[in-house]
């Protein structure tokens, strides 16, 4: 009974959950709380997925008593010969589910983490470093459309082109500057690069694509925040609107070219929620993630 109820909870986080938070525009409206709802999310379908398996052991025994009728003595044994291959048998599948979550971290960190320490030592050659007064992590690639971006690792990088110094005042760089800094010090790659994993690890017909890209958005909603702390909400969509037109790589984050700059630019406008739906979406993290360990703690009690 609770092993069904752990897979049934683990299709409804990876498949369903996902689509219908995709909606709520709301949370937009404040990202960091979203984002920890969207990792609770996450996880809790791994967990789910991962204990469905361990919460069909005991429910062996229980088989056994109902299925017996007069004398249950062979029955019994039967079924307590049969426990380990049960065992087995869930271990196998709670592995095989891990298995194809390890997988997928393993293909697609090495990809990004190639893919960003080749763009590195790309603009690590063709940038101009910084100099000038500029400080070091600083490349200026000589191109004429606006672009900002980053590249997060160990060896981080803030990438501007001249264009962006050409159109950008000093206030409107200030806060292109702090959202890429935000960018790297919160590790929002990491957060992406998770979800990222979670989206392909995930079989196809009930992966959620608005899901990552709702989770893309907060991304970077969060570090439009600090650009506001920086240089103001007025500064800061003009900034955005400056650099609409450039592409960040895949390896990099950046502050503007990705398709969702009139959505950051209206959620500058709007108010942040109220405290008390902030905190009924922190509580809402929680209890998504205490849901799978309550139900294999029942099936085991």
């Amino acid at each position: 009974m609770y092993a069904l109820l752990l897979a049934a909870l683990a299709v409804l986080l990876s498949g369903v959950a996902p689509r219908l938070m995709a909606r709520l525009g709301s949370f937009r409206r404040a990202p960091r709380a979203a984002l920890v709802a969207w990792q609770a999310v996450s996880l809790a379908g791994v967990l789910a997925a991962l204990l469905a398996a361990p919460a069909a052991v005991p429910a062996l025994g229980e088989v056994g008593w109902l299925a017996c009728v007069g004398d249950c003595t062979m029955t019994l044994a039967w079924f307590r010969a049969q426990r380990w291959i049960v065992v087995a048998l869930a271990g196998a599948v709670t592995l095989a589910v891990l298995g194809r979550l390890l997988l997928s971290g393993h293909r697609i960190g090495t990809r990004l983490r190639a893919a960003r320490a080749r763009h590195r030592d790309l603009v690590d050659v063709l940038g101009a470093p910084a100099g000038e007064g500029r400080e070091d992590g600083i490349r200026v690639l000589d191109h004429t459309t606006p672009t900002a971006y980053c590249l997060p690792g160990r060896r981080s990088r803030v990438v501007l082109t001249e264009g962006a110094l050409a159109a950008l005042p000093d206030d409107e760089l200030a806060a292109v500057l702090a959202h890429e800094r935000a960018h790297l010090r919160g590790r929002h790659d990491l957060l992406l690069e998770w979800f990222t994993v979670l989206h392909h690890s995930v079989p196809e017909p009930v992966r959620s694509p608005a899901a990552l890209r709702e989770v893309r958005l907060l991304v970077e909603a969060l570090a439009d925040r600090a650009a506001v702390r920086t240089s103001g909400p007025v500064t800061t969509a003009r900034a955005l609107m400056t650099l609409a037109q450039g592409q960040a790589p895949e390896a990099g984050l950046g502050a503007g070219g990705d398709g969702t700059t009139a959505t950051r630019m209206r959620l500058l406008a709007e108010d942040a929620l109220p405290a008390p739906t902030v905190v009924v979406m922190y509580v809402y993290a929680v209890a998504v993630v205490a849901l799978p360990l309550v139900l294999l703690w029942l099936a085991w009690r």
